[in-house]
C-alpha cells in the first residue's frame, strides 16, 4: 500500500476536548507523528470538541461526577466526529475511557506512558500523614475519596472538580487544605517544579486503571490512519493496559466504583496488581498476580472475576 500522507492543503485532523491537557496530549500526538513521518506541524488540525461532559461540568461544577454520568460523558461527542469523517483519530485520556468502543472504532495506539502516580498537592503540608485531624481534603475522584478515607476515616472529603488549573486556583482560594492531581498531567503541562506536588507511590495509592497513558482512536477502515499510527504505538504500554483494562471489564467498572490497578513488566514477565474499596473507604479488598506478559488480559480478567467474587454483593454500596 502507497501511504498518502497529509499536508497543509489535506490535514490529519486530530479530535480533543478543549483542557489545556488534552490540548497538551493533543500536541505531543502531533509532534510524534511529524517526527516519524518528517512533516511539518501545519500538516496536522487540531481540532477541538465539546463534550457533554464538558457542558455539564460547567453546569453542575459542585455535583459529583458519579450524578452528572459515566465516562462515556468525555468521549461521545469526539466519537461521533470520528465516525461522521470530521476528524481523522481522537486522542484521549486512557483512564477516561469505558472498556468498550463504538462499531466500527478502534482504539489500538497508546503512547509511552508516563509517571502513573498521584501526586498529593498542598500549599503547607507535605503529606497524608501530616494532614491535621479533620483537615478538608478535596477530590472529584471516587477510587481516591475512598483510598484516602480508608487510611484516614477522620478526614472531610469535599467535591473538587475541573481541570488542573481550576483544582489548584480552589485549592489557593481555601476551599480546601489539600488535593490530589495526577503526575502524568502535571508533567505534560510543565508543572511539576512549579505545583507544591509530592508524588505518592504507588504502594501507598495505587493509581487508576490506565493512569498515564493517553490513546489514539481511529476509525477501522482507515487504512492511512493504521499506518501512521503505527508508527509511534508503543508496545509495553498496550500490553500493560490490556490487563488493567480486562481487570476493569471484569469488575463492570466506571468512573462510579472505586477501582484502581496498575501493570508492570519486568522482562517476559507482568506483574498486576488491583483494588476495589467501599465507596466510604471502610474496607479495601486488593490481590497482585503475576503471568506471562502475553498472557495479561486473561490476568486483569481473572483477577476481576475473583475480587469480583470476593467482594459479593453489595460491596460497591455506599
Amino acid at each position: 500500500m502507497t501511504l498518502t500522507l497529509p499536508s497543509p492543503a489535506a490535514p490529519l485532523k486530530i479530535g480533543t476536548r478543549g483542557s489545556p491537557l488534552a490540548l497538551a496530549q493533543a500536541y505531543e500526538t502531533r509532534d510524534r507523528l511529524a517526527r516519524a513521518f518528517e512533516l511539518e506541524p501545519d500538516a496536522f488540525e487540531i481540532v477541538v470538541i465539546k463534550t457533554t461532559g464538558d457542558n455539564r461540568a460547567m453546569i453542575d461544577a459542585d455535583r459529583p461526577l458519579k450524578e452528572i454520568g459515566n465516562k462515556g460523558l468525555f468521549t461521545k461527542e469526539i466519537e461521533e466526529a470520528l465516525t461522521a469523517g470530521s476528524i481523522d483519530i481522537a486522542v484521549h485520556s486512557m483512564k477516561d475511557m469505558p472498556t468498550l468502543q463504538p462499531e466500527g472504532l478502534l482504539l489500538d495506539c497508546y503512547l509511552p506512558r508516563e509517571d502513573v502516580r498521584d501526586a498529593f498537592v498542598s500549599p503547607g503540608v507535605r503529606a497524608i500523614a501530616d494532614l491535621v485531624e479533620g483537615a478538608v481534603v478535596g477530590t472529584s475522584s471516587l477510587r481516591r475519596r475512598a483510598q484516602l478515607l480508608n487510611r484516614r476515616p477522620d478526614l472531610q472529603v469535599v467535591e473538587f472538580r475541573g481541570n488542573v488549573q481550576t483544582r489548584l486556583q480552589k485549592l489557593e482560594d481555601g476551599v480546601a487544605m489539600a488535593t490530589f492531581l495526577a503526575m502524568a498531567g502535571l508533567r505534560r503541562l510543565g508543572l511539576s517544579t512549579q505545583v507544591p506536588a509530592a508524588p505518592i507511590e504507588v504502594e501507598d495509592m495505587l493509581p487508576a486503571v490506565a493512569q498515564g497513558a493517553i490513546g489514539i482512536e481511529r476509525r477501522s477502515s482507515d487504512s492511512t490512519a493504521a499506518a501512521m499510527l503505527e508508527a509511534i504505538h508503543h508496545a509495553e504500554t498496550s500490553l500493560c493496559l490490556a490487563a488493567e483494562r480486562a481487570f476493569l471489564a471484569a469488575l463492570d467498572g466506571s468512573c462510579e466504583t472505586p477501582i484502581a490497578a496498575l501493570a508492570e513488566l519486568s522482562g517476559g514477565t507482568l506483574r498486576l496488581r488491583g483494588e476495589i474499596l467501599r465507596p466510604d473507604g471502610s474496607e479495601a479488598l486488593v490481590a497482585d498476580q503475576s503471568a506471562a506478559m502475553e498472557d495479561g488480559a486473561e490476568l486483569g480478567r481473572h483477577m476481576g472475576e475473583e475480587l469480583r467474587a470476593r467482594a459479593g454483593k453489595g460491596f460497591f454500596t455506599p
